[in-house]
């Protein structure tokens, strides 16, 4: 059977196909009685999922991250698409076409690893360019890189999703900076590859998506200054060499203000121009995905307009699109 795909499904639809499981929660109902909510997803979207009369022999059939054969029926609630469950089993990963699922595959991961290495040996300044290469050429890191998604669900969020968002800025730079002379596009650049880069440890990606324990104390942005500074002394102890200190302060600056606003979880807000470009560029490059994200999985064919999204707090208009 054709997969249909989260985006093509409409209302009162008979589903009987795979989905990756994430978010499972077993709850009460007003009337004690339990129900399971889970977040079904593919390449193309997620969808809210929700089966009666469950009971935790249900809820501990599977793992968030699982593949898992749905058998419901598609309906709309509030403007949005959900899926009434009828039965819930876990999937043979043997029997899943992969595909189906990652946004990008090995190739296109393997072909953003290259473009991420010619942007860092375009950097000009020979110690901020060395330093990048010393993160790049750490297997570990850049493994992890290949992998990470940059957020749990609203901006680029599957398997590489980091490493495309990392790109995607870094090609949105050299567009960008040579219209502002005074800004130093190597240090936007090498920002560009920091300012995220902690979200390796921050997420936990081996199977669904989810914070790490130091992710949720913790958080990237101070474990993005802490890997720099530890980055730093392995790179002054193998180059015998002293890392310049105005260099380092202003490297700590871009991870801690790119956020832009304090009630966003920047401690600091942009004070360099490099600082502001960062900020506004990666904002840009979040917000249209997430916005575009929306608008194409998006269920109801027949709407020009979204329901409403609130995380975004409107509808979006999706004949913008074109």
């Amino acid at each position: 059977m054709t997969r249909r795909f989260i985006n093509q499904l409409g209302e009162n639809e008979n589903i009987d196909q795979v989905f990756i499981a994430n978010g499972k929660q077993l709850r009460p109902n007003r009337q004690g009685n339990l129900y399971l909510q889970v977040s079904l997803s593919d390449r193309s979207g997620i969808v809210n999922a929700m089966q009666w009369n469950a009971n935790q022999t249900v809820y501990d059939s599977f793992e968030n991250g699982d593949y898992v054969i749905a058998q419901g029926t598609t309906q709309f609630f509030n403007g949005n698409l959900q899926i009434i469950v009828q039965k819930l089993t876990k999937a043979d990963p043997a029997r899943v076409d992969e595909a189906e699922f990652h946004v990008l595959s090995n190739e296109g991961i393997g072909q953003l690893l290259v473009q991420l290495r010619q942007f860092v040996d375009s950097i000009s300044h020979a110690q901020l360019k060395s330093l990048a290469c010393f993160y790049l050429d750490n297997d570990e890191l850049t493994s992890k890189l290949s992998q990470a998604p940059a957020g749990v669900k609203n901006h680029h969020a599957y398997q590489g999703g980091l490493l495309h968002h990392v790109v995607s800025l870094m090609e949105l730079v050299d567009v960008v900076a040579p219209k502002y002379p005074d800004v130093d596009r190597d240090l936007v650049l090498i920002g560009v590859l920091l300012h995220d880069l902690s979200k390796i440890d921050e997420l936990s990606y081996q199977k669904g998506f989810e914070y790490t324990d130091e992710g949720q104390l913790v958080g990237h942005l101070v474990m993005g200054v802490e890997l720099l500074g530890k980055m730093i002394r392995d790179w002054e102890a193998a180059n015998s060499d002293v890392f310049p200190k105005d260099l380092a302060i202003q490297l700590k600056h871009l991870i801690v203000s790119h956020h832009g606003e304090y009630e966003y979880g920047s401690p600091k807000l942009p004070m360099t121009l490099e600082a502001v470009m960062l900020h506004f560029l990666d904002n840009m490059d979040a917000k249209l995905f997430q916005f575009n994200q929306a608008m194409s999985s998006e269920a109801n064919p027949d709407s020009q307009w979204t329901p409403y999204i609130a995380s975004i707090g409107r509808k979006l208009y999706k004949n913008s699109r074109g």
